[in-house]
């Protein structure tokens, strides 16, 4: 056996035995460690910025793309938001221990199915140093211990990130090692770590396509499979044009890097003379890129917005940049038929007035989450109440969507009884 791979089973030897004492620990025992990393990560915030510093030298040396450096950069505020996450964790209610269904047979036997921790969580994942704060807060809270795989590229930020949590934890009634950075940076010890079968309970890959497919074809430990997020934008006959325009815009430029950002946007033929203006003269202010299809072309021309003919590719894009791709559609359902072909099955947004386009939409596409006149901003964890999420499931086994505490349990049924025997 390789250094490496020994290395990567000993850090998930620790955490199983972790986990059977982090399984027994109370919501107050959870919640007190919660609140310690977070004021940590407050407190050592400097060496955290310093140490990703380093990291972000390196990718901009490297030539990283300015949405990827984004997505790497810790800076006081972010380390204040992540802190504050943390304690929203722990403000939120336990879900170990929460009786799912319970019920007494007629034959007296009392049945209840209980929330229990997974036991060792792994989570692989790309350059969001923010992930291995989040991950690291919800497992615990979940009562799971957590292995933390990201990528090189952030390795002197995640090492710090940990390295503050663990000794925070220190200092509390939960285990150090619930609460790891699995070893290595190779794709071999990425490799142990999604073989490491019967010591890690599941993985979940946060990242691009390439990494969830790797992790997903190359892995004999169960998988929660996060997605990509190539969402729709559908404008319908029906829509307030200026409300419209403003969730079309948010929808793509509240954050370019994020999977909830809009990469499509899909305009009725009947509103197109009407709205194309308007959403250019939007596009162009806030410096979109438009690839769109002839009608968008001509709108783009006139109003001086930037502009290139669509492509198979640009409808398949999760661009992670001010660019989007645009057309017009002759009605609801060729919409329909456009986001079933071209979606990643995270986040669609309709706008309308129609309660019969709302109801046609809804019902006709299969995604993890529906916007209904809202941006598509909203598929998130934190927005949806979770506290901080672990990720966006776009699998339909077990969870789906943005996942938070009780997509980090499964349960076990307590049968109880007075004597009981079967005959």
């Amino acid at each position: 056996m390789s250094d490496e791979r020994e290395a990567v089973l000993h850090a998930a030897r620790a955490a199983r035995i972790a986990a059977a004492d982090l399984a027994i620990c109370t919501r107050a025992q959870k919640d007190a460690a919660l609140n310690a990393m977070a004021d940590a990560l407050v407190t050592h915030s400097g060496i955290i910025i310093e140490a990703n510093s380093r990291d972000i030298s390196s990718a901009v040396a490297a030539g990283t793309d300015p949405a990827i450096i984004d997505r790497l950069t810790l800076n006081a505020d972010r380390i204040l938001a992540v802190a504050d996450a943390l304690r929203t964790v722990a403000d939120l209610p336990d879900p170990v221990g929460e009786v799912v269904r319970g019920y007494t047979l007629p034959n007296g036997l009392e049945v209840r199915q209980l929330r229990v921790p997974m036991g060792v969580i792994a989570m692989i994942y790309e350059a969001r140093p923010n992930v291995t704060v989040d991950a690291a807060g919800l497992s615990l809270k979940s009562g799971n211990c957590v292995l933390l795989r990201g990528s090189s590229s952030a390795h002197n930020t995640n090492s710090e990130l940990v390295a503050v949590m663990r000794n925070a934890l220190s200092e509390t009634d939960v285990p150090v090692d619930a609460i790891q950075l699995a070893p290595g940076t190779t794709h071999e010890a990425a490799k142990h770590l999604m073989t490491a079968r019967g010591l890690v309970d599941v993985i979940i890959p946060r990242g691009g396509a390439g990494l969830i497919e790797t992790v997903v074809t190359q892995s004999t430990v169960p998988v929660i499979e996060t997605g990509v997020g190539n969402c729709h934008v559908y404008v319908d006959e029906a829509a307030d044009l200026n409300m419209a325009v403003d969730i079309v815009i948010n929808s793509k430029t509240q954050r370019t890097s994020v999977c909830n950002t809009a990469e499509t946007v899909l305009v009725h033929r009947n509103i197109a003379d009407e709205f194309l203006p308007m959403l250019m003269h939007a596009f162009k202010d806030a410096g979109v890129m438009v690839h769109g299809d002839p009608a968008m072309a001509a709108a783009a021309a006139q109003v001086g917005t930037q502009f290139a003919p669509v492509t198979d590719e640009d409808w398949a894009a999760e661009y992670y940049s001010l660019d989007m791709a645009a057309g017009v559609v002759d009605s609801l359902e060729a919409a329909i038929a456009h986001i079933r072909r071209w979606s990643s099955g995270h986040t669609e947004a309709i706008v309308s007035n129609s309660q019969s386009a709302i109801r046609r939409f809804t019902s006709g596409l299969d995604s993890a989450a529906i916007m209904v006149n809202a941006s598509t901003r909203f598929t998130d964890g934190g927005e949806f109440g979770f506290g901080a999420e672990i990720g966006i499931s776009t699998q339909k086994l077990h969870a789906r969507g943005p996942m938070g505490l009780p997509e980090l349990t499964t349960t076990t049924y307590i049968v109880t009884g007075n004597g009981h025997t079967r005959h």
